[in-house]
């Protein structure tokens, strides 16, 4: 039996991908092989690998005068790349809203002046700062952003503007969930495991004249232009999980594209959103205008009753509810493959634990 698997990542897959995946899992397309044994260099993988970057292209209306990788070593890789890549001065903006742009702050700094523009820790991560122009050092080469905050529940409500200075956006928790003007950033990084596939393949999208401001220290392995000049393909790829990629972008383009997503995830926070919000039982502590689409956390009035919440909710096939430690309670995380009938599943159950529980 499918349960409804609420996990901030890795989550929930589309079903009609993997049962795709699954029906070529030893015989891709007649080549006699899966794709997890094929060659990177034979023409079925070189084919995945165009077709992924031609759909991700059009999904998101990325420029020409972007390239798009597809690399190893997770997001959390890139909290190092970015600084030896773009490090030309030395000098870069954070903006800390969270956990994951506080530890890619903490990792830039070994690598030059990097300084915190702006910090929502005051209210533990609750909002997201205002942001202009002039909080950023005209000389810095580049300011990052993390636009979707996993644990703490917050989003950007629009994209900050640094004038000339280069922004990084850190989306892997919202890459294809909403539109996001590509044009507006230098450069965009995710790891797949929440909106794009199973772990193993990280997206990264740079401008084309970014990737001449290497650090002297930058290893060859963490060049951008290293991998751009080899369309992804210098060394061994994670091939199978840029394949599942590649399945989603094909099931997300069927679906209407990422407009069409995007309305379907408004609805689903929509509605959970609204029942905590009617109910003097749960809460939200996330200030309205910077809710995330996505990642959707709640507490009960007690901490004894929150596990008692997700112990119960897991025996109804609601799973990994349990909310991150930096947090407690209970977290939502309503990915793009989560559809609508597992919201509502999740909103009954609520309803009834409260029922039982006041």
């Amino acid at each position: 039996m499918r349960v409804y698997n609420f996990s901030a990542g890795p989550s929930m897959l589309p079903l009609p991908v993997l049962e795709k995946v699954q029906k070529g899992l030893t015989d891709y397309e007649g080549t006699g092989m899966s794709v997890m044994e094929m060659s990177h260099r034979s023409k079925p993988y070189q084919a995945i690998n165009d077709e992924a970057e031609a759909l991700l292209r059009e999904l998101m209306r990325i420029p020409e005068n972007y390239d798009i990788l597809f690399v190893q070593g997770g997001a959390s890789m890139q909290f190092e790349a970015v600084p030896l890549n773009l490090c030309k001065s030395g000098k870069a903006d954070y903006v800390v809203t969270g956990n994951f742009s506080g530890k890619a702050y903490k990792e830039a700094k070994k690598y030059g002046d990097m300084a915190e523009a702006a910090s929502s820790a005051d209210r533990n991560f609750t909002y997201i700062p205002a942001l202009r122009k002039d909080m950023f050092r005209p000389d810095a080469d580049y300011v990052h952003i993390c636009y979707n905050n996993t644990i703490f529940g917050t989003r950007y409500a629009e994209t900050p503007d640094t004038g000339n200075i280069p922004l990084v956006g850190d989306i892997s928790s919202c890459i294809l969930s909403q539109q996001l003007p590509v044009e507006k950033f230098g450069v965009l990084y995710a790891g797949a495991q929440k909106n794009v596939g199973p772990a193993g393949v990280t997206i990264v999208i740079v401008r084309k004249d970014l990737q001449e401001n290497t650090h002297p220290l930058c290893p060859t392995m963490l060049k951008w232009s290293t991998q751009s000049k080899e369309k992804s393909l210098y060394n061994t790829p994670p091939c199978f999980s840029t394949y599942v990629a590649m399945e989603v972008f094909r099931w997300l383009k069927a679906l209407g594209g990422v407009a069409a997503m995007q309305e379907i995830n408004e609805k689903k926070a929509a509605l959970l959103y609204d029942f905590i919000d009617g109910s003097s039982f749960y809460r939200n502590n996330v200030e309205k205008p910077f809710r995330s689409l996505m990642n959707v956390p709640f507490v009960t009035p007690d901490e004894q009753t929150d596990k008692q919440f997700v112990e119960a909710a897991a025996k109804e096939g609601l799973l990994s509810l349990k909310g991150h430690r930096l947090v407690g309670g209970m977290r939502a995380s309503v990915y793009n493959a989560m559809p609508v009938d597992g919201i509502k599943k999740l909103i009954d159950f609520m309803a009834k634990f409260e029922k039982a529980h006041r």
